[in-house]
């Protein structure tokens, strides 16, 4: 792939080293909206794949490892032609080897999809379009390959955990990222609110819903390091600066133990749906 920001060639590289470190993180972590329990998030976008007696394509933008292809490939209510696109070829071998044959895998950039005009029903993405470069050509590729009334859905980031775990390393994590972290931006700063969502999605799109998505999670403090080190800027860390932040953020955190030794933390998560207008 040509023309590739230093953010993107980042991902490549991430990618290539941790594929499915998404799936990984979010797999098995139940998602909970203001009217249901999911088993994950995952789960929850499978949901807003509507049921029909009549063949339905779907894309996986950004597909990853392909799992939620592979939810949506063992779902039998109704007959889906799946595709997914990603641009980390490591990511698409994972994919291929857990998928079906049938489902179609390209390594291709979102900015520039080779498939059809309103040749999809719906798209379908996780934890990827707010770290998309070009986000408005993204969406109107979107809307290019969607037919008429077709619909997005996507799960996008919040907040990056939640509650006092979220202030205690924040706190650890700013000053030591001053001095030892590139900046590297990610996406478009619309993409974290829902004013710059409807901006972005409101000249093509109609019906736009957003919905606040808690991701549940109870882990030991080791285990939410661990975690984090499939997170970018964590992963992005020099050795030292790196352990510097392990040490002194599971200080911290060992106050917040509960009896069993875990934490309570969690994720907060942002579903979008709209329709193509």
């Amino acid at each position: 792939m040509e023309n590739l920001s230093p953010a993107e060639q980042y991902l490549q590289d991430a990618h290539r080293r941790l594929p499915g470190v998404t799936s990984a993180m979010f797999g098995a972590l139940p998602a909970r909206t203001r009217h249901a329990q999911y088993a994950s998030s995952y789960a929850l976008l499978t949901s807003c794949v509507p049921t029909a007696a009549t063949a339905q394509t779907v894309l996986d933008l950004a597909c990853g490892d392909g799992y939620l292809l592979k939810l949506l490939a063992e779902r039998r209510r109704s007959p889906l032609r799946l595709i997914g696109v990603d641009m980390s070829q490591s990511e698409l071998d994972a994919a291929s080897a857990a998928l079906p044959g049938d489902v179609t895998l390209l390594n291709e950039r979102a900015q520039t999809l080779s498939l059809g005009t309103g040749s999809v029903d719906v798209v379908i993405s996780h934890m990827a379009l707010m770290l998309m470069r070009d986000i408005e050509q993204v969406l109107s590729e979107i809307r290019r390959v969607l037919r008429p009334r077709g619909r997005l859905a996507a799960i996008v980031g919040r907040s990056f955990l939640q509650g006092e775990v979220r202030e205690i390393f924040m706190e650890v994590f700013r000053p030591i990222a001053r001095e030892h972290l590139s900046h590297l931006p990610f996406g478009d700063r619309r993409t974290s609110t829902e004013d710059g969502w409807i901006e972005l999605l409101g000249r093509e799109f109609q019906n736009i819903e957003f919905e606040d998505v808690e991701i549940e999670w109870a882990p030991s403090p080791d285990e939410l390091w661990n975690s984090l080190l499939g997170t970018y800027d964590i992963d992005r860390m020099a050795e030292g600066p790196r352990e510097r932040l392990r040490e002194a953020l599971l200080q911290r955190l060992s106050r917040l133990q509960q009896s069993d030794g875990t934490i309570r933390a969690g994720w907060g998560l942002r579903l979008i749906t709209a329709q193509a207008a």
